[in-house]
């Protein structure tokens, strides 16, 4: 039996639509499930048998809340994921074809990178980004509930380069000692290397790199012209040159902390008011 576990809520209310397509391409017997029908994700993989499959469609935060919420031995079943959001970070780092066929999970789920913030823990597939990044999801989760039109991200990017979002300085722990940081926009910390729906922010990480390690990004640059000059080359990955902008760090374990309580997301999911997070490669 084949399990298609659908989010109706993702791209914008269009995720069961994107679904179906998964559902009429693959053979065999099987089932089409609203995610929030699920409900106890331990009950549910109890009642499948050994031979089950479960395909998962939605957006990269689905996909978030899905790696957050089901148990270790969920891990013994193939597990599919299918894109069906309006970022798809995840799907386009590992290569995936719009319509082709669900990627298997299991391999991306193995070692996991592990961030605590707010007195919260949790896993990330993607990215932990605070910042700018923190405050466009932010705006973006405020204009869904008052439009049903598509998010621009890259719009509420840039009014807030150019506008609206005030940097801080920022306080970088790293195993080897500490950094300060002044007018810094958002310090991201990468499993993959895109984030907001195609940035290629961190092109030398790699998601399977055997030592396991994460790309801290670090954003800084007091003037706003010369930051918005660089911010179109981060679709291509062609901002890594520019030291006086951007700094990277290869991580396992950091702590970083803003001036003031900022937004932060993971993998598109917001959380408000955070100063301070700590990230572990594996935990």
């Amino acid at each position: 039996m084949i399990y298609i576990l659908y989010n109706p809520l993702a791209n914008n209310g269009r995720g069961e639509k994107a679904a179906e397509g998964t559902f009429e391409n693959l053979s065999g017997e099987k089932i089409f499930m609203d995610i929030r029908q699920v409900g106890e994700y331990r009950q549910f993989f109890e009642g499948l048998d050994k031979q089950d499959e479960v395909v998962l469609c939605g957006g990269d935060g689905t996909l978030q809340c899905f790696i957050n919420e089901i148990p270790k031995e969920a891990l013994q079943f193939r597990l599919y994921y299918c894109p069906a959001g309006s970022g798809n970070d995840f799907a386009n780092d590992v290569g995936m074809e719009k319509g082709g066929k669900p990627v298997l999970l299991n391999p991306y789920l193995e070692h996991l990178p592990v961030v605590e913030f707010n007195g919260m823990q949790r896993y990330f597939l993607n990215n932990f980004a605070m910042g700018i990044d923190g405050y466009v999801c932010e705006k973006a989760d405020e204009y869904k509930k008052r439009h049903r039109k598509k998010v621009n991200y890259t719009g509420i990017a840039l009014k807030g380069l150019a506008y609206d979002y005030k940097p801080c300085k920022v306080t970088v722990t790293l195993e080897d000692g500490v950094q300060e940081f002044e007018h810094v926009w958002m310090t991201p910390t990468m499993k993959g290397r895109y984030f907001g729906g195609g940035m290629k922010v961190a092109p030398m990480q790699e998601r399977l790199d055997e030592e396991n390690w994460l790309t801290l990004v670090v954003v800084h640059q007091k003037s706003r012209f010369r930051l918005l000059s660089v911010f179109p080359k981060i679709f291509k990955g062609e901002h890594v040159g520019y030291t006086d902008v951007v700094s990277f760090f290869k991580v396992k374990h950091a702590k970083v902390t803003f001036e003031h309580p900022v937004s932060v997301q993971i993998d598109g999911e917001v959380y408000r008011n955070v100063q301070e997070y700590e990230v572990f490669a594996e935990k």
